[in-house]
């Protein structure tokens, strides 16, 4: 499989017959995308993959390069002949200080969104089960279980419902405010 760095990407970016896709949920990509990169994330690429022009290469990112080897894996699947996928995804673009846009409204990153449920989560746990009732402790301890399953195997449920909560979701108004950033 055909990769690149962020470097070579930022390189190839403005040349004909090259398509960005950025393989993320829209909350991430809000907060922070490289210039000129379509939104088609990763559990929408089979459904959308008739947005991405065939006969370009199509470089791929995503935040750490994880999902976006998964969508060139999907592509290729799906007829795609030149898939490139970004090495160190968003995350890489960002510590080599290249230049990125983001909406000025763009919500919390699903990381942030992840830790502040699972702190509130497991905070009233614990305070229903002093002044209610002890067996509320359950809740601190479901909660403890899915971040020990999430952060061993790599899958958060918790993220996934978040991500389709509606303030993640991408806004249909035709104007979006865009800020650029370094």
């Amino acid at each position: 499989m055909s990769e690149c760095t962020v470097l070579g990407l930022k390189e190839e970016l403005g040349k004909e017959n090259i398509s960005l896709i950025d393989v993320r949920q829209y909350a991430e990509y809000a907060g922070g995308r490289v210039e000129g990169a379509k939104l088609v994330p990763l559990d929408e690429i089979e459904k959308r993959h008739q947005e991405i022009d065939h006969t370009h290469t199509v470089y791929v990112m995503c935040r750490s390069g994880r999902r976006s080897a998964e969508a060139q894996k999907r592509l290729k699947l799906l007829g795609f002949q030149n898939v490139v996928n970004v090495k160190g995804g968003f995350e890489e673009w960002k510590k080599e200080n290249l230049p990125f846009e983001k909406d000025e409204k763009a919500p919390w990153a699903l990381e942030r969104q992840v830790r502040f449920t699972a702190g509130l989560l497991v905070l009233t746990g614990v305070l229903l089960s002093i002044f209610v009732h002890p067996y509320f402790i359950g809740l601190a301890g479901f909660v403890g279980a899915g971040l020990t399953f999430a952060g061993a195997t790599d899958w958060c449920g918790m993220a996934m419902l978040l991500a389709k909560m509606p303030w993640n979701q991408r806004q249909t108004t035709c104007e979006t405010n865009v800020s650029t950033a370094n």
